[in-house]
């Protein structure tokens, strides 16, 4: 790199600039466009969003702890915390290329004692040395860099880009947390509503085996109805098992997002409960939206909008920087003359710095900014064709599963009619023993689909709470003692 001296003074650098001032190398970001559809492939969807039912859509499960696990896990989840420190250090790091700016001013003392050698040039002549002496130094260097070319425009550009970035990193990190809490406690609820239909069957199955056993007992029914009313009371208690590991799962899993422990959850939580019911849904509007609410491809693109802000700091280099040095100072051999107006010494003026050859690094580290940009175009691109995939798949997901559901109700209902008759018949010896099996393995096996079903239908409401990109709003982040940009 060399370095020119301008001998006309400042005047000849304000030429310089005034001649090129304001011009900002690189290319300018221009938000890239896609084609969408206009609607939904799923039928019969909605096009209105309420935003208020998608800001806070737990609400709409009307589910009291619910709403409390959601609250604090807002209130204490560790990845918020994370991802608000991410948000602090963009802002520090913007502040730093801002900073770039203004002028630096620096500093110094120092103090040196030296003695030259009695063979150097600085030798009294006739031989002998010129002694030992003292040297006091009190300075201020500044510096000044003028953005004739922008390079520090664009990186104020691309540390504004990524600071907008960490806010909507921190808004989907949210988005994801609520959306976790609720499936699983939709997993835990599931689980207890499985529990619970076990050990109905479970007693069911036990007066089925009485049952068995006193006709056993009063030789009106031969002992393999005992052995097979044994075998199913077996099957089925061997289900429950299974289904304590996933609640407690489910307990310790929410404990971790809430930010706390399972003692301090298992006592709400450990009750059974229902499962929650859906009072309302959002519409989905309409694909095009999504690039507003999703807080993934929001982040995406101002990814994109950075690196683009780089490739122009990367091409600046190709060009000369100018800038403003000066230097103010007092120098003696003397402490007691530091003081002394004939002990000052300064320097200022203007500087050129202008690369004119580097092996084309410049050239190559260009091409390398610009390759990026693109990855992260395609990276762009492909975070909104996973969103649209992701409410597609949620749209068909809940109403298909709610479909299923419905048939479920119907099966469980015909299966428990179906029982109460077939036990009738078997009592009045107009039955055998193993149709009335078939219809309680039926039940058990009825019941706990449906309660996977209902489950199923919740997990997919979520999923479009989710896919929409619900779940937070900026006036939600007032209370964490950080500004939005």
């Amino acid at each position: 790199m060399k370095t020119f001296r301008f001998s006309g003074g400042i005047a000849a650098l304000a030429a310089v600039v005034w001649a090129v001032g304001g011009c900002t190398v690189g290319p300018d970001y221009q938000r890239p466009q896609m084609d969408l559809p206009e609607q939904w492939s799923a039928e019969d969807v909605t096009a209105h969003v309420d935003p208020e039912t998608l800001t806070h859509w737990w609400t709409s499960f009307d589910d009291p702890v619910l709403t409390s696990l959601i609250e604090q896990a807002d209130a204490n989840s560790l990845d918020l915390q994370a991802a608000l420190a991410r948000i602090e250090q963009s802002r520090a790091l913007r502040a730093f290329a801002a900073g770039e700016k203004l002028p630096s001013l620096e500093a110094s003392r120092s103090y040196t004692r030296t003695r030259a050698s009695a063979k150097s040039p600085q030798a009294i002549p006739g031989g002998g040395s010129p002694g030992e002496q003292s040297l006091y130094t009190s300075r201020f260097d500044a510096f000044w860099e003028i953005d004739v070319f922008g390079r520090i425009r664009r990186s104020v550009e691309a540390a504004d880009a990524e600071l907008e970035r960490s806010w909507e990193d921190y808004h989907d990190v949210r988005l994801s947390l609520f959306a976790e809490v609720a499936r699983n406690y939709i997993e835990l609820r599931t689980a207890q509503m499985r529990l619970h239909y076990a050990r109905a069957n479970v007693e069911i199955q036990r007066q089925t085996l009485r049952l068995t056993q006193n006709r056993y007992e009063a030789e009106i029914a031969p002992e393999l109805d005992v052995s097979q009313a044994r075998l199913v009371l077996a099957n089925t208690e061997a289900e429950i098992p299974s289904l304590r590991i996933a609640e407690t799962a489910a307990i310790n899993r929410l404990a971790v997002l809430a930010g706390t422990t399972p003692h301090d959850l298992r006592e709400i939580l450990a009750i059974t409960g229902t499962l929650p019911e859906i009072q309302a849904l959002p519409g989905a509007g309409v694909p095009a939206e999504l690039l507003r609410r999703r807080p993934d491809i929001r982040s995406a693109e101002r990814a994109l909008a950075a690196q683009t802000a780089r490739i122009g700091i990367a091409t600046s280099q190709r060009y000369p920087s100018f800038s403003l040095a000066g230097m103010l100072g007092f120098q003696a051999t003397h402490f007691s003359d530091m003081t002394n107006w004939d002990s000052r010494m300064y320097s200022f003026g203007p500087q050129m710095r202008w690369l004119l050859f580097d092996g084309f690094r410049v050239t190559s580290l260009i091409a390398v900014e610009d390759a990026r940009s693109q990855q992260l175009a395609a990276a762009y691109e492909s975070t909104v064709l996973h969103a649209v995939e992701e409410v597609e798949n949620a749209l068909i997901g809940l109403a298909q599963e709610q479909q299923r559901a419905e048939a479920l109700v119907r099966s469980v209902e015909a299966a428990r009619d179906a029982l109460e008759k077939v036990e009738t018949l078997y009592r009045s010896g107009l039955a055998d023993f193993q149709r009335v099996l078939d219809v309680q393995r039926s039940l058990a096996l009825q019941e706990d689909r449906l309660a996977i079903s209902e489950g199923l239908v919740l997990q997919q409401a979520v999923a479009l709470y989710k896919a929409l990109g619900g779940g937070w709003d900026d006036g939600d982040i007032a209370d964490d003692g950080l500004d939005s940009p």
